[in-house]
């Protein structure tokens, strides 16, 4: 049986998110807050998820230019593995950058920044947007003549530093901060302060900031999140509001230049009037009660249910049929959705159960297609249905007191 054990890295980084959380609880910080962990982990469920469908054909572009473009046969030395790295960094600054400073670009990265803690589980904050932008910079990569291996190696590497990055529990680190991008560096990069403002653009190396005058030191404490805060835990309109809003600023526009310029322009010019509209069209309003044990209880256990069946899935990725993972992968994502509207108490929240039921049920029959099977599973549909509206009153009740 073929494992893929890149799935370790799932166990990996909640080991160090739940040693951060003791680290800080035992030094009295207030680093944590329920709700916002949840939604930055749902966050980076969903990047684990969608990668275990896009990560191959990322490598297989990659492979594809080398093979007819490059320029070079570069073959792995030391030498060439250092420059591969740097080459690496270098592209990803410009990358980064300009997913700050165009529109387009920011309305993909934005969602890396929503969050108002500054943790390690901000770092997990990345979608597949990111990862399809950041491959059309890496690109130019294989058109040189650096083989796919050697490229996809440099990218675990270079996926893995950023996350230790995304702490507060780690001061200064001496002569590290001249070379390297530090906690320090990168906190500086998600404070809304106005004088950190797009800077620390570097992922691995700092060095690209000094050159070209992005550089800023960390001086006074940061304030983390946007300049204007999302507050909304939703997994849709977390992904999808700065394109919602962008939409609606393009429409204003009065010519096809107009538009063009708006889509390519700086996010610090955009009109923040248009949030106010879409929110109004897109998310309905909504008054968030305090939250009981229980109901912390309930969704950390949908949470935990729905890593460790992602765990599963990506350990069995290469031996798993393929309707199985589709509609697993469809369950663990109806699941994210049902994760961000409890946290913000929508009553809606009950239609995703039977929309998750039903792709337990469709699965269950896929696989075991036998008479009995059938009618037990109509039966169990027929009674859903016939008493919705009292199982929808006893779920709202028992989810929200």
């Amino acid at each position: 049986m073929t494992l893929n054990y890149l799935a370790l890295a799932v166990p990996f980084f909640l080991f160090f998110i739940g040693l951060e959380y003791l680290v800080a609880k035992k030094r009295k910080k207030n680093y944590f807050s329920f709700s916002t962990s949840i939604a930055n982990l749902n966050v980076g469920v969903a990047e684990r998820l969608i990668d275990l469908f896009t990560a191959g054909s990322f490598y297989f572009f990659y492979d594809y230019l080398h093979r007819n473009f490059a320029f070079f046969d570069i073959q792995p030395t030391l030498l060439l593995w250092i420059a591969l790295l740097l080459a690496t960094d270098f592209l990803w600054y410009w990358y980064h950058r300009y997913g700050h400073e165009v529109n387009l670009f920011w309305g993909f990265h934005v969602v890396h920044h929503q969050s108002e803690e500054f943790n390690y589980t901000a770092g997990t904050r990345i979608t597949i947007f990111q990862a399809v932008v950041r491959t059309s910079f890496w690109a130019i990569l294989p058109i040189i003549g650096f083989p796919a291996p050697m490229i996809t190696t440099i990218l675990l590497v270079h996926g893995l530093y950023p996350f230790f990055t995304h702490t507060q529990l780690i001061g200064k680190l001496g002569l590290l901060e001249y070379i390297l991008v530090t906690p320090s560096h990168h906190r500086v990069h998600h404070a809304s302060n106005e004088q950190y403002l797009d800077k620390n653009f570097g992922d691995m190396f700092i060095i690209w900031d000094k050159l070209f005058g992005t550089f800023a030191e960390e001086e006074e404490e940061a304030v983390y999140g946007l300049t204007v805060p999302l507050r909304s835990h939703s997994f849709l309109w977390q992904h999808f509001h700065y394109l919602v809003e962008l939409a609606y600023g393009v429409r204003r526009q009065p010519g096809l230049r107009a538009k063009i310029k708006l889509i390519l322009g700086r996010p610090s010019d955009f009109d923040p009037s248009l949030r106010p509209l879409a929110e109004k069209r897109f998310l309905s309003p909504h008054k968030v009660q305090v939250v009981s044990r229980k109901f912390r209880g309930y969704v950390l256990g949908q949470f935990i249910a729905m890593v460790t069946i992602l765990f599963f899935l990506l350990l069995f990725e290469h031996t798993a049929y393929s309707f199985l993972q589709i509609t697993t992968a469809l369950f663990i994502l109806v699941t994210l959705i049902n994760c961000g509207a409890l946290l913000e108490q929508r009553r809606w929240v009950f239609y995703l159960e039977y929309i998750r039921a039903g792709l337990v049920l469709t699965t269950t029959y896929y696989y075991f297609p036998t008479p009995t099977m059938g009618a037990l599973l109509g039966l169990v549909t027929i009674a859903t249905i016939a008493f919705f509206s009292s199982l929808q009153k006893q779920y709202l009740r028992y989810v929200y007191g």
